[in-house]
């Protein structure tokens, strides 16, 4: 990547400047090529790569750029850049390329997007990679999570061909290039521009904060949320958008402007901030706001946050120069009852009194149907939140029941279902083991792997019932924690996961075997049986533990609904 000038230097990388011809070529190329099926994050990394969001980055990493990123936050041409930007594919696709010199990148719908050249294949240290650029190995952090949970072991490094931007049907009118966003701000005449960046909604906290940047900066202000992977549990970026909107007209009219960054965040803190810099510099940005915990993927197993408050904004601080992009750095806001206004919390006077509503307090009066008050936030923006959050009773959400074959999960299921029923407040739909298998996954063994996909089938169908108001009641066996853990992330997207251990001895199910699969197990002439040939990992966060040796049906379910109630997902005597 030498020959490309550093961000500072102002010059943007724009690959998916091609003519017809060298499109037309590629993509008759792109057809005989061996393909691979972009997750998630790569489809928002590629797109800002081709678009040059992520310039001077003209590819996916190889193994001497990510090295020496993660190492000293410098490509190996020495040029600023905090966060690797990685192909990461599985090692069967990685042993299948063979000689192969080039791929094609195609999205979740097949369409070809770009052929890479294949200038580098390694198998990184990936808890290396965990330390340096995220600072610990704690998997309570989101960006370690993905990386040492969800990430696949082989990264393929080498330049992006650009055929095709990601096609998006949402909100194009605010989907700008940066190219097209220089060229906006060169039409209004604006400058000197001042960058915001959120995954969250704003609230008049956030839009005192924006005015005030603009201000000190003399410029004019951009809202530029992250609206491609963000933290899991974070409100979905639809939601979001409308509530930006509402937002905007409460600025002075010509001064601010909504659009929308296909991000896909790391919650790397203050290396994410530097990055977050670049990215805005790429846009035609002259100025960027650095706040309080700058994103910041909160705490970890040992209660205490992962970077303090201000560590993002002494990182940038001390990078400005080389990057050619003023740091606003901003206190956290708070509302002092008094002046009836917001200040920063530096500014706050003895004897005052601050009010204020955290995002955790936020979410509790949203689920529990609770007034928000008007000093936090605006009617409009409370109205868009509650179209799609509502109070807990009325959200969709999930019961997974896990044991070892003949514990009882199929008969609490079963009986929970009725009780339900009974209730009549939400559609349910009963996903048993035995069920799923016969219907969704009969051409599945029982080998690790497939037992891994049936759950997620399991999940994916739990989700979707989820997302749309209902309640899913899952029976599987479910051995591995691992993969509970997934689906337990895949549900949370939409609502809440109750998971419920019965924890029935062994000696007990085996009791209850009236197809006398466990003798067989015990005789070797099945394999891989859970409890016997294949390892049970007993949950070590489940919501409840019931033991069936011990209540009746009847009495455990009583025990689950109580659960419920208490957990606001359904009401008492409702």
């Amino acid at each position: 990547m030498s020959d490309l000038i550093a961000p500072h230097g102002g010059r943007l990388i724009d690959l998916l400047a091609v003519t017809d011809a060298e499109r037309l070529a590629l993509k008759r190329e792109a057809v005989h090529l061996p393909a691979w099926d972009l997750t998630p994050r790569q489809l928002c990394d590629l797109e800002l790569i081709m678009n040059g969001a992520f310039s001077p980055l003209t590819g996916f990493m190889t193994r001497a750029d990510h090295e020496r990123v993660c190492r000293e936050m410098r490509l190996a041409s020495g040029v600023l850049w905090p966060i690797p930007i990685t192909l990461d594919v599985s090692r069967e696709f990685a042993e299948r390329l063979g000689g192969a010199t080039r791929i094609a990148l195609r999205d979740a719908e097949g369409v070809t997007l770009a052929v890479l050249d294949l200038e580098d294949r390694f198998e990184p240290d990936r808890e290396r990679e965990a330390r340096e650029v995220f600072g610990t190995t704690d998997r309570l952090h989101a960006g370690v999570n993905y990386l040492l949970g969800k990430a696949h072991p082989v990264y393929l490094g080498g330049r992006v061909h650009a055929l095709a931007a990601p096609h998006h049907y949402d909100f194009r009118h605010l989907r700008k290039t940066p190219r097209e966003l220089r060229e906006t701000f060169a039409k209004l005449g604006w400058r000197r521009v001042v960058a915001f960046q959120t995954r969250n909604p704003m609230h008049r906290a956030h839009l005192e904060l924006t005015y005030r940047a603009a201000q000190i900066a003399e410029a004019n202000l951009l809202i530029h949320p992250s609206v491609g992977m963000t933290k899991p549990g974070d409100i979905d970026h639809y939601t979001r958008v409308r509530c930006y909107e509402k937002l905007i007209a409460h600025y002075p009219e010509q001064t601010t402007m909504l659009s929308l960054l296909p991000l896909a965040m790391r919650m790397g803190g203050p290396r994410e901030a530097l990055w977050h810099a670049i990215i805005r510099k790429n846009f035609g940005c002259t100025h960027f706001i650095v706040g309080r915990d700058h994103a910041g993927p909160g705490k970890g197993a040992d209660g205490k946050p992962f970077y303090g408050p201000y560590d993002a904004q002494d990182l940038v601080s001390r990078h400005q120069d080389e990057l050619g992009i003023v740091m606003v750095p901003f206190q956290e806001m708070v509302y002092v009852q008094e002046r009836a206004q917001y200040v920063p919390a530096n500014e706050v006077a003895a004897g005052e009194t601050v009010l204020n509503l955290s995002g955790t307090e936020l979410r509790r009066r949203l689920h529990e149907g609770l007034d928000i008050p008007e000093w936090f936030t605006y009617p409009e923006v409370i109205e868009e939140l509650r179209r799609t959050h509502p109070p807990r009773h009325k959200q969709g959400f999930t019961v997974f029941f896990t044991g070892l074959s003949g514990a009882g999960k199929s008969t609490l299921a079963n009986a929970l279902l009725v009780r339900l029923l009974e209730l009549g407040t939400r559609p349910v739909t009963l996903l048993d083991g035995d069920v799923v298998r016969k219907h969704l996954s009969s051409e599945l063994g029982f080998s690790k792997e497939h037992r891994n996909l049936n759950v997620q089938r399991i999940g994916y169908v739990a989700s979707e019932i989820t997302k749309n108001g209902g309640v899913a009641i899952c029976a599987p066996i479910a051995p591995y924690a691992q993969a509970r853990r997934a689906v337990r992330e895949m549900i949370e997207a939409h609502g809440m996961f109750v998971e419920i251990y019965v924890s029935t001895p062994i000696a007990v199910c085996e009791t209850r075997d009236r197809k006398g699969l466990y003798a067989l197990a015990r005789a070797g002439k099945i394999k891989e049986f859970t409890g016997i040939s294949d390892p049970y990992e007993v949950p070590d966060d489940a919501e409840m533990s019931i033991d069936t040796s011990d209540v009746t049906p009847d009495e455990a379910v009583q025990r689950i609904i109580l659960k419920l109630e208490a957990l606001g997902l359904i009401r008492p005597r409702e």
